[in-house]
């Protein structure tokens, strides 16, 4: 239907959300709006009368022209570049969707996102980072940041657990398993999107039953099929400056709080030496993920993070506490359908050097790899 088709119903809505405002009325939100759709256009047919309905609930209760989107499990990413047209990410593929957003409809929609939470997004303070009730990822970009206009990105949280399996062969996943099983220390490593944090859940269903696991994100989006689990989850500072609680303050908080594993969702800076300490001081079998092309650049990532912290420590100190602590690095890798996979399972080689290699290939996308 066109922009012009569409305008008495734009004009309708704005009069059913004014009257929504100014009289609290009687009865379920759902049969209010349902009332004043009758009577403010009360010759509009069943399927349009719907879309009213539908659209006002969506401004009033979730995210507007985006509700549609976030209901969609086949979608798992949407991107609001700025006023126009919206993409998604399907499948793995990008498709732009008939969805047209004005600045001052985008500025909405962040406002409805940040506010709950007590951020603020603005010119002086033009990024933001928040999550959705339902654990989905939002990241907000204003001007001056933004030259075209303000910028929303939401990453989908998964609604349905992955099992291991989907993501790798069955002797690599019993590898796998069985590490975690075993109390091995494992990162798993990849680019954006990947597929990290689920294969992150994945790996967590193998923890025993029995066994305290402590959660630590930065947004919580791990989702662990366990009854006996806490879960911490980072905060920003809020419009005044205050209240920030870093990831690095939850690990060491985590560690008072008798955790048999520790699952940290995302290690991007000095935390990783916190994360280390707590591999090397007896709670084996923690997991996390970092961002990295390949296992060894995983562990000099880790490396260029501790040294990000303010302990002044010498390189060979950080490295040898490294290749103490961790196990197992695992890579995922993202494919053009769509699928993730893991694409190599490595082990740490103590005392190895960087020319020949810091890590030792067990299994790649094919399965396990001869000795």
């Amino acid at each position: 239907m066109s922009a012009a088709a569409l305008a008495p119903l734009d004009d309708a809505k704005a009069r059913i959300h004014a009257r929504l405002l100014a009289d609290a009325g009687t009865g379920s939100l759902a049969e209010r709006v349902a009332a004043l759709v009758s009577e403010e256009v009360p010759l509009l047919g069943g399927a349009l009368r719907r879309r009213l309905v539908a659209g006002v609930l969506a401004d009033v209760c979730g995210l507007g022209a985006i509700e549609p989107l976030l209901a969609d499990p086949e979608v798992t990413e949407i991107m609001v570049n700025g006023p126009g047209r919206v993409w998604i990410e399907r499948r793995g593929a990008l498709v732009r969707v008939p969805i047209d957003l004005d600045t001052a409809a985008i500025e909405h929609l962040i406002e409805k996102v940040v506010a709950p939470l007590g951020l603020r997004v603005d010119r002086s303070s033009p990024l933001v980072d928040a999550r959705l009730p339902d654990g989905s990822r939002v990241n907000a970009v204003v001007p001056p940041l933004a030259v075209d206009g303000p910028c929303l990105t939401v990453r989908r949280f998964g609604a349905r657990a992955v099992p291991l399996a989907d993501f790798a062969g069955p002797e690599v996943a019993a590898l796998l398993a069985g590490a975690v099983a075993s109390r091995r220390n494992l990162v798993v490593s990849g680019g954006t999107g990947a597929g990290k944090t689920t294969l992150l859940n994945a790996l967590a269903a193998c923890i025993p039953p029995a066994e305290r696991v402590i959660t630590v994100e930065d947004a919580a989006e791990l989702n662990l099929p366990r009854e006996h689990v806490v879960r911490l989850e980072a905060r920003p500072a809020n419009a005044e400056g205050a209240g920030e609680v870093r990831i690095r303050d939850l690990v060491r908080n985590a560690l008072r709080m008798r955790p048999d594993r520790i699952v940290v969702g995302e290690v991007r800076g000095p935390e990783a030496l916190d994360m280390l300490q707590a591999m090397n001081t007896g709670h084996e079998g923690s997991l996390s993920t970092c961002h990295a092309n390949s296992p060894d650049d995983a562990l000099r990532r880790l490396e260029t993070m501790v040294l990000m912290g303010e302990v002044q420590l010498p390189l060979a100190a950080v490295r040898s506490q490294l290749e103490a602590a961790l196990d197992l690095v695992v890579q995922v890798a993202r494919f053009p359908e769509g699928r993730r996979r893991v694409v190599a399972v490595a082990e740490v080689v103590e005392g190895a050097s960087d020319a020949g290699g810091r890590t030792r290939l067990i299994a790649d996308a094919d399965g396990l790899v001869a000795s």
